[in-house]
């Protein structure tokens, strides 16, 4: 059981969420009909998901790029005029640590990998810091719940990859993937991207599964961060129900996709 979760009474999804993760397995069963992806379609849908993961997860931080704006910036290397640096710098550092994501797909992830990723995606704003848990005891800003001090890190990081690693028999897939993001939130390991970093791993942690990326809008910016401070409050069902209703809506939209590659396949064998 994750260390956060230790003595917490796990309560069981109601009928609307099972059915909600019923349909999910639908979705996944019938997209894996369509594997393997044409390989150009693999990397359109990369791309795709480089540009609004970056968006959406710096957005709800407070990053004020547009999504056309942080697409620019990536792809183009162009400097949006009246935009703070650090933004740009936010929307490349998390470009490049969202490619290093990809390259753990099929291995076992350890310590090295989450300090990787915080590396990449801070060492343009802030060198000193980048790769390196904190050395100094934190607060959440707008929360109630304090994180363990800064000595308490290294061992909470250590028992958090194994959680990650151990597959959970009595838990849907991302079920444990939400409630070990509620996990790693809580340790807050590092000084600062511990809400991008902590979400680069929940989708690692989706795709690793075979489901779609984990996008939260910025417009559910508030129910995110609410269902965060529930699950402090040891209340896991909301970030569970929060996470489990965008992957739904991403599969769905995954769905379509393919509806179009098997129509233009289809296509191409009968003419």
């Amino acid at each position: 059981m994750p260390y956060y979760l230790r003595n917490v009474l796990l309560v069981t999804s109601d009928k609307e969420m099972s059915n909600i993760l019923k349909k999910i397995e639908d979705l996944k069963d019938y997209l894996n009909s369509f594997r393997p992806f044409p390989q150009d379609l693999l990397l359109q849908l990369k791309e795709y998901y480089r540009i609004g993961l970056t968006y959406s997860s710096n957005a709800i931080e407070g990053n004020t790029l547009t999504e056309s704006e942080t697409k620019m910036v990536i792809e183009n290397g162009i400097t949006i005029g009246g935009k703070p640096v650090r933004d740009h710098y936010e929307a490349i550092g998390h470009a490049e640590a969202y490619n290093y994501m990809y390259s753990l797909l099929y291995k076992k992830i350890n310590e090295s990998d989450i300090l990787n990723l915080h590396k990449l995606f801070f060492r343009a704003i802030d060198l000193k810091n980048a790769g390196k848990y904190r050395k100094c005891n934190v607060s959440i800003t707008g929360s109630e719940f304090i994180p363990l001090g800064y000595k308490e890190v290294p061992m909470l990081m250590t028992q958090h990859v194994h959680n990650i690693n151990k597959a959970s028999r009595k838990l849907h897939p991302l079920e444990q993937i939400s409630d070990l993001h509620g996990e790693f939130e809580s340790i807050h390991p590092f000084i600062d991207g511990n809400g991008r970093i902590g979400r680069l791993i929940m989708n690692l942690l989706s795709l690793k599964h075979g489901y779609s990326p984990v996008i939260i809008p910025p417009i559910r910016r508030r129910e995110y961060i609410n269902a965060l401070e529930s699950y402090h409050k040891n209340n896991l069902n909301a970030l569970r129900e929060l996470i489990i209703s965008v992957v739904y809506e991403e599969m769905k939209s995954l769905k379509k996709i393919a509806g179009k590659i098997y129509k233009n396949k289809r296509c191409y064998y009968t003419s």
